[in-house]
């Protein structure tokens, strides 16, 4: 949760105020497409996502967010850059927020009327700044996107809505600098108390991106300051949200579904441990239920491991010895039969939790 944010509902989720850090995502798919828009959204609830953003490059994307909107129940965040009316049809289509940088879309009058229609329906504005952003005399002062660029960049738009006497505000800065990031976030943390969404743009792939996104968030994160996030991707957007999980789980912030525990194998390891773990994680990737798994491919640490978990694997020669609550209860030779004897077990255990 941030540090003393300002409190704000976008939708039914509480964002800032001590509330939990919010996962959010942001869809892939041709926002005009309603069918495979509604799916994806679909798919990332049931991995974990709280709220999701909708590119919105035209008018045809901003009249099918009513559609959308009928069919699904988290909150919708429209993203708009160029054009005002954008806004304002995205609002009237019932999104629950709005992403803007109030320097790119159109005049101050344009502006105020973004900011009237937001207030009316009671939506949030996110001010969202990224490096490749900024304003030309900004980046002439500092001499390029350095944090305090990013910073002042922000607090120069979140004025422009103060003065219409907007507060339900938000603010993004982001920078595909992990360094970049950190010191930024810091900076404005330290001189306003609005929530703050966090991320590293443009962070790369599945595992430059994971690890770029756990070292980023994760300081701020330990530090205090972050009441929304994204983990950004160059990856099917699920990911992001399973990443995001992982993030806020490590730091003992939420948990969400079970914990699985695998180790690295070595060449102590007699079986196909990669095959196993692949095949829990994908029965358990949906899952909600609060509890401990391990796959172990190995008798030196093996079964230590798994009688720790609700339920433990742990394999040694054509072989394998099940645990539930450091109890044995099956030892089963053979990879095919060992899985789905597993299987098996975990399939009764959830019955049980979910």
């Amino acid at each position: 949760m941030g540090n003393n944010t300002r409190a704000l509902r976008l939708g039914t989720l509480a964002i800032g105020g001590g509330a939990p850090v919010a996962v959010q995502s942001m869809t892939n798919t041709d926002t005009r497409n309603v069918e495979a828009t509604v799916a994806q959204i679909a798919r990332l609830e049931a991995r974990g996502c709280e709220a999701v953003r909708l590119a919105v490059p035209d008018m045809a994307a901003a009249k099918a967010l009513g559609a959308i909107r009928h069919r699904t129940r988290l909150p919708l965040v429209a993203d708009i850059h160029f054009d005002h009316r954008l806004a304002l049809a995205a609002l009237e289509a019932g999104v629950d927020g709005l992403r803007i940088n109030p320097g790119n879309i159109g005049s101050r009058e344009g502006v105020w009327r973004v900011v009237d229609a937001a207030k009316a329906c009671g939506a949030v504005i996110r001010v969202g700044v990224n490096s490749g952003s900024v304003e030309k005399p900004l980046l002439e002062k500092y001499g390029g996107p350095c944090p305090e660029a990013l910073v002042q960049s922000a607090l120069g738009h979140v004025r422009l809505l103060e003065q219409r006497g907007f507060s339900a505000i938000k603010i993004s800065l982001k920078s595909s600098s992990v360094l970049h990031t950190l010191a930024a976030y810091r900076k404005l943390a330290a001189v306003c108390d609005y929530p703050l969404h966090i991320g590293v743009t443009e962070a790369g792939g599945l595992l430059r991106g994971t690890v770029k996104s756990a070292v980023g968030l994760g300081i701020l994160l330990h530090e205090g300051i972050g009441d929304t996030l994204r983990v950004s991707l160059t990856a099917d957007p699920v990911e992001e949200v399973t990443v995001a999980w992982e993030i806020l789980r490590a730091l003992g912030l939420r948990t969400r579904g079970p914990e699985i525990i695998s180790c690295p194998t070595c060449g102590r390891t007699e079986i196909d441990l990669f095959a196993l773990a692949r095949a829990v994680e994908e029965r358990l990737a949906e899952s909600t239920a609060q509890i401990k798994v391990a796959v172990m491919g190995c008798v030196v640490n093996g079964p230590g491991e798994a009688r720790e978990a609700d339920l433990g694997l742990a394999g040694g020669r054509d072989k394998g010895i099940i645990f539930r609550k450091g109890e044995v209860i099956r030892t089963v030779r053979g990879q095919d039969a060992l899985l789905a004897a597993f299987m098996e077990e975990l399939q009764q255990l959830l019955r049980t939790k979910e």
